[in-house]
């Protein structure tokens, strides 16, 4: 990996990366973050919000503009849809990750969301990663279907280039020949990103497996191999989801889910602890 300058880890300590007053990547605590794959409606995010915010979830996830491989597929809210994520993020004092696909969607993310996503078609769409890098906020780069580690480490080396230290590595699962799950996980990847550059690395088991079942077992995988957090995939209810209905938790499997990896995260000398919940109203206090 010689071409990393920035992301590698050389003699650098691991990069802690902040989303919020609570929420940072890269310490001893595992961070998950939960919501459904696209926001389709302030009643359905508020609902997610207040189930899980006490519950050991730190951060909000939901889709506003939708990257669909067909162009008939549901393709998000758009601003109508950050609207409603900051509102239920300020409610329940819980930040939020959405994805970002174009650089003409950057300026009116960042003012709603506390953490842009880069999904794993736009790992190299290299215009966007540099004005990311310009962005003043933290960024989630996902793994492309077909990348390489070095290619992902390369792209996250954009971002950092172009003055955003803030970066999180997500491994998503890379396309193979068998299509038994959606995508392969990648847990190889995983410990080597953590060998090899000190950014946080998290897991997407969810787009990995491709249904639900194999959710929780990956989750204890990557956590067990070093991860240092997860994003799941989860919905009020799973099969009214208008996108990867077929891969979404409900909501109770969700909580049940995340108390079954408290052990894990200790085997490996790590923790998963409920959240403090104060209201952003008297966070001063």
């Amino acid at each position: 990996m010689n071409n990393a300058k920035l992301a590698a880890k050389s003699n650098q300590q691991q990069s802690l990366v902040q989303i919020s007053d609570n929420v940072t990547f890269g310490r001893e605590e595992i961070i998950i973050i939960g919501g459904p794959c696209a926001v389709e409606s302030y009643e359905q995010m508020e609902t997610v919000a207040e189930k899980l915010h006490t519950s050991p979830v730190k951060a909000l996830r939901g889709g506003v503009y939708k990257p669909r491989t067909s162009p008939y597929a549901f393709q998000g809210m758009g601003e109508t849809g950050l609207k409603v994520l900051a509102e239920v993020s300020h409610k329940y004092n819980l930040p939020v990750v959405t994805e970002v696909m174009a650089i003409s969607q950057i300026e009116v993310i960042a003012a709603h969301a506390d953490m842009l996503q880069v999904g794993s078609r736009n790992m190299q769409n290299f215009d966007l990663l540099k004005e990311l890098g310009r962005a003043g906020k933290p960024i989630l780069l996902k793994r492309g279907l077909a990348a390489t580690i070095e290619e992902f480490v390369m792209a996250a080396e954009y971002i950092l280039s172009h003055g955003n230290s803030d970066v999180v590595l997500c491994e998503r699962g890379i396309r193979s020949f068998d299509n038994y799950t959606r995508n392969v996980l990648d847990l190889g990847a995983v410990a080597a990103l953590k060998q090899i550059t000190h950014l946080p690395v998290i897991v997407d088991p969810s787009h990995a497996a491709g249904g639900r079942e194999l959710i929780a077992p990956l989750s204890r995988a990557a956590i067990a191999c070093g991860a240092d957090g997860l994003i799941i995939e989860c919905h009020p209810v799973p099969e009214k989801s208008v996108s990867d209905a077929q891969q979404a938790l409900s909501l109770e499997e969700m909580i049940d889910l995340v108390h079954t990896l408290v052990p894990v995260a200790f085997s490996v000398g790590r923790k998963i602890s409920n959240r403090k919940v104060l209201s952003r109203k008297c966070a001063h206090y």
